[in-house]
């Protein structure tokens, strides 16, 4: 299965090993290509240190009509991302995508967030706007 298409600002749960599980909310989420993900990540964030030690992760992601989570390999790919700086972005390239659609229900919407500060929200758009610069629509 590839991976689905979902609205931007959707919000995914980033599951990483370690000492125990840990997961975390990640608003920045762009779809890269068939087989990847991509996202940001604060330099200072336990999840990075998880990651830059056992690569393996899960990425949760529900929105309108999705359901499904991505198991694969993590790796930073641009440290810091520019701009805005203080954050990298995280390539998941897929091994597997886990679907739980099922007949039985529907998804009709992600986590409703929004920012509260106006720096935030221009931060996440220049964030978001780097990430898709990064990605590979088309492939």
């Amino acid at each position: 299965m590839t991976l689905p298409e979902w609205p931007p600002g959707t919000v995914a749960i980033l599951a990483t090993t370690g000492e125990g599980a840990h997961a975390i909310p990640v608003s920045t989420i762009v779809r890269d290509g068939a087989d990847a993900v991509l996202f940001a990540l604060g330099r200072r964030r336990e999840s990075l240190r998880r990651l830059r030690a056992d690569p393996h992760c899960a990425l949760a992601i529900l929105a309108p009509d999705v359901a499904v989570t991505v198991h694969g390999t993590a790796e930073v790919v641009a440290d810091p991302l520019e701009p805005p700086g203080g954050v990298v972005a995280v390539r998941v390239t897929v091994d597997r995508v886990q679907d739980h659609d099922r007949p039985t229900f529907a998804i009709e919407g992600g986590v409703p967030w929004r920012w509260t500060d106006p720096e935030g929200e221009a931060s996440d758009a220049a964030v978001r706007a780097a990430l898709v610069k990064l990605s590979r629509p088309g492939s």
